[in-house]
Parts: C-alpha cells; sequence; structure tokens
C-alpha cells in the first residue's frame, strides 16, 4: 500500500518555481491589459462623479459668502425637509404596493411558461419580456398618449358609449396610473430571471413528486417556489432599488398630469429639479446621497430579514 510519502509530489526546483511565478504574473498584467477599459470608464464616470458630487453635498454655495464647508449640514436639512421626507414615504408607499404585485406576477407567468411547452410558449414569452426592450422615456411617452383625456383612445371609446371617460392623469388617480406603467415596463424583465432560475431544477425532482403523487399545484407550491427562492430575492431587491430611485416615469408624465406631478414628487425628482430649475447644486448631492443612504439601508434590511429563507450567508 503506498504511503503518504509515496504519493507526496516531489518539490519543484527553483528555477520552475521561479520561471512558474514569472508566468503568474505576466497573465496577471495581460489580464489587466482587458481590464482597464472598463477600469477608465468606471472611474472616470462613476467614481469622479460621485466623489465631486459628495464633496458638494458637504458644501453650502451663497451670494454673499461663496463656496464654504459646512458639513452634515445639507444633511440635516434634507432630512428635516418636508418635501423630500413626503417623496420618500412616496416612493416607499410605491415599493409596498407594487413591488409585491410586480414580483407576484412575474413568479406567476415564469411558473405557467415553465410548466406549458406549446409552440406558442416561446412568442408568449417574448411578448411579455417585451416592454422592457423598450425605453422608460418612449414606454411613458406612450401610457402619457394612452392616458390622455384630450385625445386618448380611452376618449374616444368612452365617448361612442355616451360616458365620460375617468382621468388618469388626475391628482387622485396619477399613483396609480404610475404604478401601472412601472408594472408593465419591469414585470417582464424579473419574470426571465425566475423562469430561468425554474430552467435549472433538476427534472428528476418533477418525476419524483409526480411518482409520490404531487399534483401541478404542489410541486410549484412546494418544489418550483422554495428552490428559487434565492432568484425571488434577488428580483425583490433590484425592484426596491429601482422603486426607490424612482425617476423617469413621473418626469415624463410631469406636463401633462399638471398639478398632480410636483417638482417634489420623488426624491429623484425633487434633486433634479433643485439642481437644474434652481441652481441648488450642493443641497441637490446632499439630497441624492441622502437617497442613496435610504435605498442601501432598505437594500440591507430586507437581505437580512430574508437570508435564511434565500440560502444566504
Amino acid at each position: 500500500m503506498s504511503t503518504a510519502t509515496e504519493l507526496q509530489q516531489p518539490a519543484r526546483p527553483p528555477a520552475e518555481r521561479k520561471r512558474g511565478a514569472s508566468l503568474e504574473r505576466k497573465h496577471a498584467r495581460f489580464g489587466w491589459v482587458f481590464l482597464a477599459p472598463f477600469a477608465v470608464v468606471f472611474l472616470v464616470f462613476l467614481v469622479l462623479p460621485l466623489a465631486y458630487a459628495f464633496w458638494m453635498s458637504l458644501h453650502t454655495n451663497t451670494l454673499a459668502g461663496g463656496e464654504q464647508f459646512s458639513g452634515l449640514a445639507n444633511y440635516v436639512r434634507a432630512f428635516s425637509d418636508e418635501r423630500f421626507m413626503t417623496g420618500l414615504g412616496r416612493v416607499a408607499m410605491f415599493a409596498i404596493i407594487f413591488v409585491p404585485v410586480q414580483i407576484g406576477l412575474a413568479l406567476i407567468f415564469a411558473l405557467i411558461l415553465d410548466d406549458v411547452r406549446t409552440r406558442l410558449s416561446k412568442f408568449t414569452r417574448l411578448l411579455i419580456f417585451a416592454p422592457y426592450a423598450i425605453p422608460g422615456v418612449i414606454g411613458a411617452l406612450m401610457w402619457g398618449f394612452l392616458y390622455s383625456p384630450s385625445f386618448g383612445p380611452a376618449t374616444t371609446i368612452f365617448d361612442f358609449f355616451g360616458l365620460n371617460a375617468p382621468d388618469m392623469l388626475s391628482p387622485d388617480s396619477i399613483f396609480w396610473s404610475l404604478t401601472n406603467i412601472v408594472t408593465w415596463q419591469w414585470t417582464g424583465y424579473y419574470m426571465i430571471i425566475i423562469y430561468a432560475s425554474l430552467q435549472s431544477i433538476d427534472p428528476s425532482i418533477y418525476e419524483a413528486a409526480r411518482i409520490d403523487g404531487a399534483t401541478k399545484w404542489q410541486t410549484a407550491m412546494q418544489i418550483k417556489v422554495p428552490i428559487v427562492t434565492s432568484s425571488l430575492v434577488l428580483t425583490i431587491v433590484f425592484s426596491l432599488i429601482g422603486t426607490l430611485q424612482f425617476f423617469t416615469e413621473p418626469q415624463v408624465l410631469a406636463p401633462l398630469a399638471g398639478n398632480a406631478i410636483d417638482a417634489a414628487y420623488t426624491p429623484n425628482l425633487y434633486a433634479y429639479n433643485l439642481a437644474f430649475s434652481y441652481q441648488q447644486f450642493n443641497y441637490a448631492s446632499a439630497i441624492s446621497f441622502a437617497l442613496g443612504l435610504m435605498v442601501f439601508l432598505a437594500s440591507i434590511i430586507f437581505l437580512i430579514a430574508t437570508r435564511k429563507k434565500s440560502g444566504l450567508r
């Protein structure tokens, strides 16, 4: 029987080890060549602008005193700003309402497409995903036309029956109109993530469940959903981050909705208008970083709360 000493690999000569180390360093330098373009773009267009914006958030610019260091004064002002806190509460309400609806629809579509294997399944999958391929601005403009009480198709249809079309851009309806747009645009994207996770499940698991007498409903709820929990958590985090940074849809619909969408409807919209309408760049930077902090905290809290169910450590 071979001993441990006999199985041990012989030590390489010093010259061979030196050549091996030199070759590894050469490969590492060669890898940096491929990484360099991304690293330069990442540094110039993300890291440096963020650093400059953070530096601006720590300063105050006045006509009398000019640029002055103010520390965390802008952040204290932000979290005592009623307009910012109202906008933050509004996007939190968006998250509470439409994130479960969005992810629920994505899960239902993914489960149906995973179970139904027909010639139309691929086309249906593409059809559900298609809204995500439409740029957000174009999608918002399209829905703005559909919602329009003046020339939208709903007005024509309701007029044909002698009825008044509902004003989907009124202050009472705009919240639900925006929720519908975002749900329509992003559900297909989350569906693809969940569907891809379902496709990775070993078919023998389904066969064993079928032999044990499990129905399709039991297979879906007790086997498929628990296995793709980590993908569900990922999609919820993506949806949560996107919701708290809500900007494109209210910005596009604001001219059509009138006073239903004000300059501080969401925190991102508030920061944008502060910077480019009122030239308050320092305070706008503080608003942006305050929002980023809230997004980070919300994501971390959710990940910690779902760590056991998602299998994360």
